[in-house]
């Protein structure tokens, strides 16, 4: 069987590596580490595609341990107790070094069945994972080893690589391999930083070229057929697509309209309607809230509309929700509010409701003390001095009016009901 392209141009040394500059550059700590024959245990956390099982096989190339590598898809307990009844024979006689890929899928009770030859030196352990390894791996096997995080690799560091890759499949092409201005940089960007899918990309257009006059031509459309949507870095209910909805959010409450419209497109192109609804949703009341508190019914309407429509046309209404939500006038004073208040009362300041507010049920039961509660559309402008919280707050303030039209429109207003003419 062929190996694939991209294994069998996989790098040999650190120079050679694609991107992680920040890691393995000059004087970067992963590079001093491996340079200095480590034998630390380590977590690669990032993308896929980004150098993990690359940098992890150089590190195994400069050790004298013997390496196993396993996937944690797909391997079992027993697998790693056979790796680790070699410890200490003619099989592994200078320990072993375990790369470990997805470990996130390991349970709690394999990773534990690491620790103790973690410990004693037995195992040195490489693991790589696409999920966040604070989430995902058990706090002991965390304490004995450094995370090293693995960024996404931009167009311009893969382009050498499919650069690189294309020449090969030139050299070894029986026709003339040729290909239209662009091609390259259509790949690198397309692949959304994954090396290795790059690559493959490669790999799959030169066996779909076409023949003309004799030669084969790759074109750019072919190109970013062969790409779409792999640019975008999306998995449902990992990091990726909470980094997504954290971004949207963002944008959103910093007044971006542009970056607000990108993320939502992220998740338009994955088919994930759920999770912008629900950013948008929230952010009405917790971003824009009482400076324009029309947007929380004007968001829901465009969030039922695009549930009900489905895609592709939901894009609309919830473009026009993120637009507006993203141009509208903002405040928070919603948030602070209620923030402070659930503060108090989770702080056990609450007290006992005051006995005019006391359901009326309590001026029937023969007690002598009356409610004595005010109905405030009895008195002048709907309004009546009386004390609405507990005693033992019964100062505390937590809403503050937002420095917008519509909340200081209607702090005056108050202001001159209870302490001015109209009071």
């Amino acid at each position: 069987m062929d190996r694939p392209l991209a294994d069998e141009i996989r790098p040999q040394t650190l120079d050679e590596v694609v991107g992680q500059r920040h890691l393995i550059g000059p004087g970067g700590i992963l590079r001093r580490l491996i340079e200095s024959g480590t034998n630390a245990n380590m977590i690669f956390y990032g993308p896929s595609g980004t150098g993990k099982t690359t940098i992890a096989n150089i590190i195994a190339s400069r050790t004298n341990k013997t390496l196993h590598k396993l996937n944690a898809t797909t391997a079992s307990l027993s697998d790693v107790k056979e790796i680790i009844a070699a410890v200490g024979t003619l099989l592994a006689p200078g320990g072993v070094l375990l790369y470990l890929d997805e470990i996130q899928y390991f349970n709690k009770k394999q990773q534990q069945s690491l620790l103790e030859f973690m410990e004693n030196g037995s195992i040195t352990l490489i693991a790589s994972t696409t999920e966040n390894p604070y989430f995902y791996v058990y706090g002991a096997l965390l304490s004995r080893s450094t995370v090293f995080e693995f960024k996404q690799v931009t167009p311009e560091e893969t382009l050498p690589a499919v650069l690189r890759s294309l020449r090969i499949l030139q050299a070894r092409s029986e026709l003339p391999l040729t290909w239209e201005d662009g091609v390259p940089e259509q790949i690198a960007m397309s692949c959304g930083g994954d090396v290795r899918k790059s690559i493959n990309a490669c790999e799959l257009l030169y066996a779909a070229a076409e023949v003309r006059q004799g030669s084969l031509y790759l074109t750019r459309e072919d190109a970013l057929q062969l790409a779409q949507k792999s640019a975008m870095r999306y998995d449902k209910g990992g990091d990726a697509m909470y980094d997504c909805a954290s971004a949207l959010m963002k944008s959103l409450r910093g007044s971006d309209p542009d970056a607000a419209l990108h993320y939502l497109a992220r998740f338009l192109e994955a088919g994930d309607l759920i999770t912008p609804c629900r950013r948008l949703l929230c952010s009405a009341s917790e971003d824009v809230g009482l400076a324009y508190p029309q947007a929380v019914a004007i968001v829901k309407a465009c969030v039922d509309t695009a549930m009900q429509l489905g895609l592709p046309e939901a894009q609309l209404p919830l473009a026009q929700a993120a637009i507006l939500l993203a141009t509208a006038p903002k405040s928070n004073s919603v948030v602070e509010a209620i923030g402070a208040a659930r503060a108090d009362v989770k702080a056990g300041r609450t007290g006992d409701v005051p006995r005019q507010l006391q359901n009326v049920h309590a001026d029937t039961t023969g007690m002598d003390n009356k409610q004595n509660y005010k109905y405030p559309h009895s008195y002048p402008n709907h309004w009546v001095e009386q004390q609405y919280l507990p005693d033992a707050i019964k100062n505390a303030r937590y809403y503050h009016p937002g420095d917008n039209k519509n909340e200081q429109a209607a702090a005056r207003y108050w202001e001159t009901v209870k302490h001015g003419d109209g009071a």
